[in-house]
């Protein structure tokens, strides 16, 4: 290994990774490319890396159908990034980019865990707090944000609620009429409050709802102002239904459609009565910003390390029944050590997003089909030992207004 290290270039000026006030440009401070002090040693590895994730994603296009966008990052570098197939799946136009926005739908629980933990710090609610300090009118007693989070709380899901009683599919169910309901029809729990665990996305779209009561704004606005917009994610949002809203018959954001299997073909899915519920899913973005996402968890640009290390703690006891385990908007691979993930399947989209934190190694992949390649085919990528890049210095531009990096 040869390093190379030169400390006169023009126009270069070494910085720590601290924002320290104002240079020659108005907006941004910059620090030194790697680039400019290192011979660029894992140049060759990762154009093979490339290569063969370039080879591995055909595959799966040609034998599973594979529709998205993905993102493969190692050690502070974006080593893959790539686009597969169409946004209209079905007539084969509109060709994806790493641009494009996928509905997240379960990925969207580590940001509602997000917007949680920052207002824990603020001092805004505490994870033990009752929920009815915040939502007064929630029928079940005993349950704490910390059992929202954990997937404990025994409570049902709003989906089959909502199916059986919500009157009008023609309107869309928000978060507060969900509640509204619960408090009409009181569906019997499946256990008392931390006596087991049971995933559902009642927890999430309660936990949206406490954010919103907690901090004074609405959860997409609240989300915009204090994750999207600081961390410079800008193909991001939560998609905002008002109360009382007559559904349109698709979503008129400009985003991907998705698309369900009907028999041997595919359908686009028209929009949902659920998708006013907000919290569990409906958040919308790309790669690229995931990944922004991605390193602001390990540079503390939200929250503190000390914070963000309850997201990554077991939620309950091992069980022998229970594979892995689930901390704060995060699952917990059971077999590996400090790796994290979540997958999202709603309404013709699917999505995964697997971090080894201990290797540095991040894999993201968006889709807009109902069917597709399983979790097995990316487990294997991250999972593979025949690459191992050197580390990478930090090459962050920091915002005037905040601060922050983007």
């Amino acid at each position: 290994m040869v390093i190379i290290v030169g400390l006169a270039f023009t126009g270069c000026v070494w910085i720590d990774e601290q924002p320290q006030g104002k240079d020659s440009n108005p907006e941004l401070r910059r620090i030194m490319d790697a680039d400019s002090i290192y011979l660029d040693l894992d140049k060759d590895r990762i154009k093979h890396q490339q290569q063969k994730l370039d080879n591995l994603f055909q595959d799966l296009q040609k034998k599973n159908g594979f529709n998205g966008t993905v993102l493969f990052a190692e050690k502070g570098r974006v080593v893959f990034e790539k686009a597969y197939g169409y946004a209209d799946v079905i007539k084969r136009k509109e060709p994806l980019s790493t641009d494009s926005r996928f509905e997240l739908a379960s990925v969207s629980k580590m940001f509602t865990a997000m917007a949680v933990m920052i207002l824990q710090e603020k001092g805004k609610l505490g994870y033990d707090d009752d929920i009815r300090k915040h939502i007064p009118e929630w029928p079940y007693e005993g349950i704490t944000i910390r059992q929202l989070l954990n997937h404990r709380s025994g409570i049902p899901r709003y989906e089959s609620l909502a199916d059986e009683k919500w009157p009008d599919k023609r309107l869309a169910v928000t978060n507060k009429t969900m509640i509204e309901l619960f408090v009409r029809h009181r569906p019997m729990v499946y256990f008392k409050p931390n006596n087991g665990f049971h995933y559902c996305n009642t927890n999430y779209a309660l936990l949206a709802t406490i954010v919103e009561r907690a901090s004074g704004k609405e959860f997409a606005s609240f989300m915009h102002d204090y994750v999207f917009h600081p961390l410079g994610m800008n193909n991001s949002f939560i998609l905002h239904v008002p109360d009382d809203t007559l559904l349109t018959t698709y979503i008129e954001q400009k985003v991907v459609p998705g698309h369900d299997a009907r028999g041997r073909g595919l359908v686009r899915v028209k929009n949902n009565f659920l998708n006013g519920v907000k919290g569990d899913k409906i958040m919308y973005s790309t790669v690229s910003d995931l990944y922004q996402f991605d390193k602001a968890l390990k540079y503390e640009w939200l929250i503190k390390k000390e914070t963000l290390a309850e997201a990554f703690k077991p939620g309950s006891p091992t069980h022998r029944g229970r594979k892995d385990n689930y901390g704060f908007g995060w699952r917990i691979r059971g077999q590996a050590d400090s790796t994290v993930y979540h997958y999202g399947w709603w309404k013709g989209f699917r999505t995964f997003y697997l971090r080894d934190m201990q290797n540095e190694k991040t894999l993201i992949v968006l889709t807009n089909k109902d069917r597709g390649p399983g979790s097995e085919s990316f487990w294997n990528i991250l999972e593979d030992p025949s690459f191992s890049l050197y580390p990478a210095s930090v090459n962050f531009r920091y915002r005037e207004d905040n601060g922050l990096p983007y």
